[in-house]
């Protein structure tokens, strides 16, 4: 006996493409994202301050836990 097909199972494979599809990243609930137009990039300044702050920062409070050199 033959196993009955469903129907409503998902369609899996290419789907069509949606004429008035919505960018995931302009969507408003997403989190920490801004979309800046082209060429109001942030400067790779801020990323390289941000770097050495969050290392300065983890070097001193690693300097508390007990047992270092």
């Amino acid at each position: 006996m033959a196993a009955p097909t469903n129907q409503a199972a998902p369609q899996t494979g290419a789907h069509a493409v949606i004429a008035d599809a919505v960018d995931p990243a302009r969507r408003p609930d997403v989190l920490l994202r801004v979309r800046r137009d082209d060429g109001h990039e942030i400067s790779a300044w801020w990323m390289v301050g941000a770097f050495v702050g969050v290392s300065a920062a983890v070097i001193s409070l690693l300097s508390w836990v007990p047992g270092g050199s």
